[in-house]
Order: C-alpha cells, then structure tokens, then sequence
C-alpha cells in the first residue's frame, strides 16, 4: 500500500492537507480538506472524503455544525474533483465560513 500526504498553503490563513492511500495504483481511501486559521487554531471549512464506505463533503460552520452530501463519484473521481474544487475556491469557502454561512 502507498500513503500519500502533504499540506499546501493556500493563502493568508488557510491551507489544503491531502491525504490519499492506494493499492497498486487503485485509490483505496482519500480525504482533501480546506483548513482555515481562526481562534488560534486551523479549523475544517470543507472535507472531501471516503470514510462512511462512500465518498461525500461535509461542510462545516463556524460554530462547528456540519452538513453531509453524497458525491455519487469513484474514489479517482471524487478525489480529483476535491483536489480542484479547493484549489479554484477556496477563497470562497474561507470568506462564508469566516461570516458564518
């Protein structure tokens, strides 16, 4: 099995940890998330992963709620969309978890 894990710094305060495992080649399990610095501590605004036996976001607020959505993507899939979505917005998510939306 090969483990695959950095972080990125993405701008002031926020960075993208990825973190993938595949078995020849084949995407096993993964999780990409949007982390932001707030309050003295990196918080999760957005998650993209497999665990649950399915992949799926989950979406978190300020105030540590969250909201769960199905993918309905292959593991290879799923894991390039994360990887994209958090580079092209994560200037986004940043801002609405920072206003609370």
């Amino acid at each position: 099995m090969n483990v695959t894990e950095y972080v990125v710094p993405l701008g002031e305060n926020a960075r993208k940890r990825h973190y993938h495992e595949a078995d020849k080649g084949k995407i096993i399990s993964f999780s990409v998330q949007l982390e932001v610095f707030v309050n003295d501590v990196w918080q999760v605004v957005i998650r993209y992963d497999s665990s649950h036996g399915f992949t799926h976001i989950d979406q978190y607020k300020l105030e540590s709620r969250k909201i769960k959505k199905e993918l309905h993507l292959s593991l290879p899939e799923s894991l390039t969309f994360a990887d994209e979505d958090i580079k092209e917005n994560w200037k986004v998510y940043q801002k609405r978890f920072l206003e609370g939306k």
